[in-house]
């Protein structure tokens, strides 16, 4: 059973008006379907139902003779028989007959090298509009002649019945990559196709390329120096990386090659929670005619988006073209990268605010992915909770994270990059005594990392996370540096820290028996300070 087998089926049942619709065609049947309203700026406003967010727990992978001893198989790659999913496959595909229906193709990787054509078949005309922006676009004069790489099929009205189907419910995504087939069903968010393929990604390109691929935003200075920037939500990816000084080569997963650095997608996601044009001018420009927002709600009476509306949910999100963007690199790929910043926001301001990080810390932190919640963020938190991700995306992930760690390494010391660990959280206390770190002091110190500032001043190690702090930077205070300094009881300093290590300990020890034994000598060490 080949992927082309099934889309040919697939088109049988497609008229041809639904085939790579534009942009006015799928608005038009987005709105008489009655899946959106147009927005005063043009945008389409639509609702993806029941599921405002993934479903992880929903999201299978087949196991095959190619999965079988490749995935990092647990409760992030949840097994799924291959005799179900043919079944399941097959109970979709009849579900398509004597609907109307709408097929796009795409690509993914701006790298043409690394290029992947996929064929995706939706139930609805604003899925198709979130497809049209968030994968890359081929010219007019391709669509007759692609070839289609993977098939995607996203069904929401199609619900799985457990007992027959093998799901956990009736809502499901679940990944073949030896059919090279993914079926979503049961769910309208549109973000389970967006990272349905990034897990296709994050399989393909290091077991078949020899590419890393990451969970990151990315961008390139004048001097055409790349950066990468990783980081949980809530640490400052999106803003840091937008930076005016250099140009944007894409906000979320990227691959990272011998030769280049290279966006997967062809547009932007973004949250809009509390959206204004003050605070994110950018994406607050990028909505314009035909954007896709979701789940939101307007002012009374109007077409106005009230962003501050989060009565459906507080994962309220914009899809748009990466063009919509002024200050962007095209194509979206770049040189190898210079520097690699991780970002936390420690809210028990332990971590100092820019520190140098060897390959082996670098394993250790990318491997870790922590940031951390502050209080009053969720019902029954008090205090700062510490958040650990593998690799800053562990929820895409289909391989071990040391496969991932150690390509960072490789990719690291063949091109001397330099991984800076950022944290943008708090500084003189944890969060309810100390105060977050000014945006201005972050900048300057990414601007310092950027242009080789610190590669000219003296560092101090860090007696517990063992990472290199400097003990100057231009235009931010001395004192803020080195986090000690900042804490009035130094006591409550060494206590905290130690506190943090161990929440670091705790958290890897389910990644120890795949990872090298360099990257486990880098863990911090509890110890006691003077």
């Amino acid at each position: 059973m080949k992927s082309h087998y099934i889309t040919d089926r697939v088109f049988e049942l497609a008229s041809e008006t639904n085939k790579n619709l534009n942009l006015d065609e799928l608005l038009k049947y987005s709105v008489a379907n009655g899946d959106g309203k147009i927005t005063s700026t043009g945008a389409l406003a639509g609702d993806t139902g029941k599921f405002t967010g993934r479903s992880p727990k929903d999201k299978f992978t087949v196991s095959d003779e190619l999965t079988n001893d490749q995935v990092w198989w647990g409760d992030i790659n949840q097994p799924f028989s291959k005799d179900k999913f043919d079944a399941l496959l097959e109970r979709v595909i009849q579900h398509y007959e004597g609907k109307e229906i709408f097929v796009r193709d795409v690509y993914a990787c701006a790298d043409p090298k690394y290029r992947l054509s996929v064929r995706v078949v939706t139930e609805t005309a604003y899925q198709n509009l979130f497809v049209h922006h968030m994968f890359i676009r081929p010219e007019d004069n391709e669509l007759d002649s692609i070839e289609p790489d993977w098939v995607i099929l996203a069904t929401p009205s199609f619900l799985a019945i457990p007992d027959r189907d093998g799901t956990r419910q009736e809502n499901f995504s679940i990944i073949d990559f030896s059919k090279k087939i993914y079926i979503i069903g049961g769910s309208g968010y549109t973000g389970e196709i967006k990272k349905g393929i990034f897990t296709v990604l994050n399989f393909t390109l290091p077991v078949d390329h020899n590419v890393l691929s990451m969970h990151c935003s990315a961008n390139i200075g004048k001097n055409g120096d790349a950066a990468v920037f990783f980081g949980l939500s809530g640490t400052g990816k999106t803003t840091l990386s937008a930076d005016p000084k250099r140009k944007l080569i894409g906000d979320d997963e990227h691959g990272w090659s011998k030769n280049s650095i290279f966006n997967f997608e062809g547009g932007c996601y973004a949250k809009t929670i509390n959206l204004s044009e003050e605070n994110e001018p950018a994406i607050w420009k990028a909505i314009t005619k035909g954007a896709l927002v979701e789940n939101v709600r307007f002012f009374p009476n109007s077409d106005v988006v009230n962003y501050e509306d989060v009565s459906v949910t507080e994962n309220t999100r914009c899809a748009y073209p990466i063009t919509n963007i002024d200050n962007i690199a095209l194509p979206s790929v770049g040189p190898q990268p210079n520097n690699i910043f991780f970002l936390t926001a420690d809210a028990f301001g332990v971590l100092p605010p820019i520190s140098k990080l060897t390959p082996e810390q670098a394993g250790y932190h990318f491997i870790s992915g922590y940031t951390a919640k502050v209080a009053g963020t969720e019902e029954g938190i008090t205090e700062p909770v510490a958040t650990f991700s593998a690799c800053f995306g562990e929820a895409f992930i289909p391989l071990h994270p040391g496969k991932y760690a150690d390509m960072l390494g490789t990719r690291m010391k063949e091109n001397n990059a330099n991984v800076w660990l950022i944290n943008t959280g708090w500084t003189g206390g944890p969060y309810g005594t100390g105060s977050r770190m000014k945006l201005k002091y972050t900048r300057a110190m990414l601007d310092a990392a950027l242009n080789g500032d610190l590669d000219h001043v003296e560092y101090e190690k860090h007696p517990i996370f063992g990472v290199h702090i400097p003990t100057e930077c231009t235009n931010v205070p001395r004192e803020l540096l080195n986090p000690r300094n900042t804490w009035d009881n130094k006591a409550d300093y060494d206590t905290k820290a130690n506190h943090l290590a161990k929440l670091f300990n705790q958290n890897f020890a389910k990644y120890a028996d795949g990872v090298s034994k360099e990257i486990l000598d880098a863990a911090p060490k509890t110890t006691v300070l003077s």
